[in-house]
């Protein structure tokens, strides 16, 4: 599928195995999060736009490159994706953050929003949408959904685990969306939840049942 990215580097799907052990401890964990945040960012902002800059060496005077223009915007959905926030501010320090809030209806596994707070002028910045597991794709798209009505054009979703029923639906609904997964796996379950997944992330990450 165009605009979809399997992010197969060996360190990557490493780290991946290493999240999956149900024995991975809350600080393990969530430093592993960050980590492949750095590692998948590294790669989804490969086209962030640059433009010449006049900087004296200690040699001499030259043009180089610099990122241009506003910049990288990082969202987060919460709470789960706080967890990849360092990650991506490791590459970009200068990013500015947002966050969306949503949870999940545990009848009808659709998103319910309860927050949404952008940088401004969003228009103008590559997004990047944080969340550790793309499962039903509800509430990415719901994510989506709210940048593109506040202005939001450039967007790219990184996922560190995804179900092939959520990359499909993100990607049916919003084909524009450049979509980075670590791996796709098998299926959702009769909850809702990724198989064979990591459990849950958020829980996993700040240490809550």
């Amino acid at each position: 599928m165009e605009n979809v990215f399997l992010m197969n580097h060996p360190l990557i799907q490493h780290k991946i195995s290493m999240l999956r052990d149900k024995k991975t401890g809350t600080n393990e964990f969530r430093k592993l999060v960050e980590e492949i945040a750095v590692l998948m960012g590294y790669e989804a902002l490969r086209d962030l736009p640059v433009e010449p800059v006049e900087v004296e060496t200690p040699l001499e005077t030259c043009q180089t490159p610099m990122i241009s223009g506003k910049k990288l915007a990082v969202v987060p959905i919460l709470r789960a994706g706080l967890g990849m926030v360092n990650g991506i501010l490791t590459l970009v320090p200068s990013a500015k953050v947002g966050h969306i809030g949503l949870c999940r209806n545990h009848e009808t596994h659709e998103p319910q929003e309860y927050y949404c707070k952008l940088p401004s002028p969003i228009e103008e910045r590559t997004i990047a949408v944080l969340d550790p597991m793309l499962a039903t794709g509800g509430s990415a798209v719901a994510a989506v959904d709210f940048i593109k009505e506040h202005g939001g054009k450039t967007i790219k979703f990184l996922s560190i685990i995804a179900a092939p029923e959520g990359v499909q639906r993100l990607h049916q609904t919003h084909p524009d969306v450049q979509l980075y997964c670590g791996c796709v796996d098998r299926c959702l379950n009769e909850d809702a939840y990724i198989c064979p997944g990591l459990g849950d992330a958020g829980d996993r990450i700040f240490g809550t049942k």
